[in-house]
């Protein structure tokens, strides 16, 4: 069976797409610099039972270090790659963006400079429904207009597209971009708003909530997320953009009150201003990936949440506020 480099493996959708492949019978180089955006104590609890598997190794490293790639590249027969390391978070890149540009920008760079030196048949490159800014069309369609990004991260994610684009276009590599869309489930990022509110209503923890409650995200559980991942590892094709989302959006408000009826507690809530750098809405058109990649994603948000706090109670010790 094909080798697989997934990159950022050890993170939250990475674990659960590593599980995945292996279980499918690929072999899995996972290569992973822990880095301390959140408790790299957490990544390592992801893959406790991926570092069991005889079809699984783990690098730690930088994709920016291209010693470390060029080991990998030397060592294994990587004859596709899934690119999600990156770093998140919207916020976090308004004050920091020279970060960004390094690690989203010039590491997916250095990464295409060795799918192409090693003739790699496939690159899968993890962007952001962020890259639609505020679209003024909705649902977002993977043939929009792509220039309202308003955040230094939702750039990078762009620029990584572009980058991708050139790099097929210079050496032919097959590349599928996949725009996720407010990805969820066990394991998500501490930071990242269901957990973060799960945690708050849970321990009685006053909550921020920046903005009014009406900004919708379109959340995608995670299964559907791999489905489509999976799908573009075995796609064929030149160069292909894919939204992948569950092309529902949902209220802050009312994801709000569906965590709080699945825990059987109240939020205490803080209202503050709103965030910069935070869209208003998304909300994906998933036609062109249900006609070309299959996707159908499976799991309701009602049944989405009831999952992941199923998951958190189970697990809840791992976490401190």
């Amino acid at each position: 069976m094909e080798t697989v480099l997934v990159t950022g493996g050890a993170g939250f959708i990475g674990s659960h797409l590593c599980e995945r492949l292996i279980s499918m019978g690929y072999n899995i180089i996972n290569l992973d610099c822990f880095n301390d955006f959140y408790k790299p104590t957490l990544k390592m609890k992801n893959i406790d039972s991926l570092l069991l598997s005889n079809h699984y190794k783990l690098v730690k490293g930088d994709i920016r270090d291209h010693l470390i790639l060029e080991h990998i590249f030397s060592t294994f027969h990587i004859e596709k790659i899934v690119h999600l390391a990156a770093l998140a978070g919207v916020r976090k890149s308004i004050g920091d963006p020279l970060e960004y540009i390094d690690v989203d920008i010039s590491g997916t760079v250095n990464l295409l400079e060795f799918a192409a030196k090693y003739h790699v048949n496939k690159f899968v490159f993890a962007s952001s429904s962020s890259v639609y800014g505020n679209s003024r069309h909705i649902p977002f369609k993977e043939n929009d207009p792509l220039d309202l990004q308003i955040s230094p991260y939702a750039t990078a994610k762009r620029c990584g597209e572009l980058y991708c684009a050139t790099y097929n276009r210079l050496y032919g590599i097959p590349i599928v971009i996949l725009r996720f869309f407010t990805v969820y489930g066990p394991r998500q990022r501490p930071e990242m708003a269901i957990n973060l509110f799960t945690r708050c209503i849970d321990k009685g923890i006053k909550l921020p909530l920046y903005g009014d409650g009406t900004t919708q995200r379109d959340y995608t559980y995670i299964d559907d997320i791999v489905d489509g991942i999976v799908s573009a590892i075995g796609y064929e094709c030149s160069y292909e953009a894919f939204n992948l989302g569950s092309s529902n959006p949902i209220s802050l408000k009312d994801m709000l009150e569906l965590i709080e009826v699945k825990l059987n507690k109240r939020a205490i809530t803080s209202y503050l201003p709103d965030q910069l750098g935070e869209v208003k809405t998304t909300y994906a058109d998933i036609n062109k990936s249900k006609n070309q990649l299959g996707y159908c994603p499976k799991v309701s948000f009602d049944s989405g949440i009831e999952r992941f706090i199923d998951w958190y109670l189970k697990n809840k010790e791992i976490y401190d506020i």
